[in-house]
């Protein structure tokens, strides 16, 4: 059964700390949603502060009286990916620079070089191309932080606005993918070990888990970590920007078949 508590605080973490406090779990046992952020007032006065909502598992009565196995069952290994979406498909290995005369790379170029300055970065696009036309914009600087955001938010924006900006009218349509310090790829392979954490916990604890929310890509990686996980299958709920990953607990004790919504590709 699923529950839900409101905190607030100062910051963020400050709320989901003490929400955790209170209940007397993990951070990985809970979902966050956050409902407000933190607000200043102008010169510290009139300021709101940071308030979530923390959704957890409460234990529920069953029928079942087998006891629950003491080891988690160990991940097999993962098949395949299925084919991702268009705008969350990983970047072949294989690149090169962009040709100077390439009119979608000059309009690349043009648009985050503003948007950059925009935002008082100094950091550089440089766009190479890949064996099926689809553009690699890597941001190259310092203090690259701030354009990653957390948890990739920022990021996925600068993507998102390339993309509409490059794409919109165009009867051409082509593939923009941002990263920064290798973002994207250290962002999957935590994502990738949440999922195996997490099936683990719902196979010992025979009951299903909600995961906080996720944008479509994260939530591919959750699904594709997951499709051959034996004991356990996944699917989604929820609308965007808050729609969940729920990984079910698989009482046949099968193979998961990933529980993948045609939906994840819109």
């Amino acid at each position: 059964m699923t529950k839900y508590i409101e905190t607030t605080g100062k910051t963020e973490e400050e709320a989901i700390g003490k929400a955790l406090a209170q209940l007397g779990l993990e951070r990985d046992d809970v979902s966050v949603e956050l409902i407000e952020r933190a607000k200043s007032g102008f010169l510290g006065l009139g300021g709101n502060p940071a308030r979530v909502r923390i959704s957890y598992e409460a234990p529920e009565e069953t029928e079942e009286s087998t006891p629950a196995p003491s080891e988690p069952i160990a991940a097999a290994p993962c098949a395949a990916a299925a084919e991702p979406s268009e705008e969350t498909a990983p970047v072949p290995k294989s690149t090169v620079p962009a040709a100077a005369d390439d009119e979608k790379a000059e309009k690349i170029q043009a648009f985050l070089t503003g948007l950059l300055a925009h935002l008082d970065s100094s950091a550089v696009p440089e766009i190479t191309v890949d064996e099926e036309g689809h553009y690699k914009v890597t941001l190259v600087g310092e203090h690259l932080g701030q354009l990653i955001g957390r948890r990739g938010e920022t990021l996925d924006a600068i993507q998102q606005l390339t993309n509409y900006a490059v794409n919109h009218g165009a009867d051409h349509r082509v593939r923009i993918h941002v990263d920064a310090e290798n973002y994207r790829a250290k962002r999957e392979q935590t994502l990738e070990a949440l999922a195996r954490k997490v099936a683990a916990k719902v196979v010992r604890l025979r009951r299903n888990v909600t995961l906080e929310p996720m944008n479509a890509y994260e939530r591919h990686v959750i699904h594709s970590a997951l499709q051959d996980y034996p004991g356990v299958s996944t699917g989604s709920i929820g609308t965007e920007p808050n729609r969940r990953v729920v990984v079910h607990y698989e009482r046949s004790g099968g193979r998961g078949n990933g529980g993948y919504s045609t939906h994840e590709r819109q």
